[in-house]
């Protein structure tokens, strides 16, 4: 038995009421399981391809123009002095994301249904709050710097950059419903151009040459 049937077959959180006697919803019930994944006997290859799009879309999380603009500033400064500490984020954001995709598969829910159908009624508001603010923390820098962005390259005054970046993510929403491959090939393409031109930046220009060997130590040496 492959773990997609084991998945299936096993009594989830789905089938059986919660904790506080509800039944829940499958998480995205619209998209969830309308991506088709290869049987467990397929070949390295295929299962790499299978699941590398929802990596990409992962990564975007990281490829923001606030995360970028507070890199280059402490970069600036400090050079490569506080490269440990995004070598710790990384792996403690790798930690929380693998076990969060093994609530989805095991569970089917995400962490919002898993708190409301297995925490106590009177957490449920306090979770939301604390949430909505944790939410609006990071947000508020990918708003700002893809305003600056906007701004920097095309001129555009921030307020109606900071509305172009609102459109931007209603766009997305709406090209979910062409499904889900075909919203992952779009961030493949953007992310593939970011990385050419910071592999440009990096490796190609004659301005930037950068000591890979400080690099690998600040990686390790707080």
């Amino acid at each position: 038995m492959n773990l997609e049937q084991a998945i299936c077959e096993s009594p989830t959180a789905i089938d059986n009421p919660s904790r506080n006697g509800e039944i829940g919803l499958r998480s995205l019930e619209g998209l969830h399981g309308t991506v088709p994944v290869p049987p467990a006997e397929a070949g390295f290859w295929r299962q790499l391809r299978a699941f590398a799009g929802p990596a990409f879309l992962v990564s975007v999380g990281y490829m923001d123009p606030g995360n970028w603009g507070t890199d280059l500033k402490a970069g600036a400064e400090f050079r490569y002095g506080l490269l440990w500490v995004v070598a710790l984020a990384s792996f403690m954001a790798i930690i929380m994301q693998i076990i969060s995709a093994r609530l989805g598969l095991v569970a089917g829910k995400d962490l919002a249904q898993a708190c409301r159908d297995f925490y106590p009624r009177w957490s449920r508001w306090p979770n939301w709050l604390f949430c909505e603010l944790a939410i609006v923390a990071c947000d508020l820098a990918e708003v700002l710097g893809s305003a600056v962005a906007l701004n920097l390259l095309f001129h555009i005054p921030l307020l109606w950059a900071v509305i172009i970046t609102a459109f931007d993510v209603l766009l997305l929403l709406a090209l979910q419903g062409m499904g889900m491959r075909f919203l992952e090939a779009i961030i493949v393409v953007l992310v593939a151009t970011i990385g050419t031109c910071y592999f440009i930046e990096i490796f190609v220009l004659p301005h930037t040459k950068p000591d890979f060997l400080e690099l690998g130590g600040a990686l390790l040496t707080p």
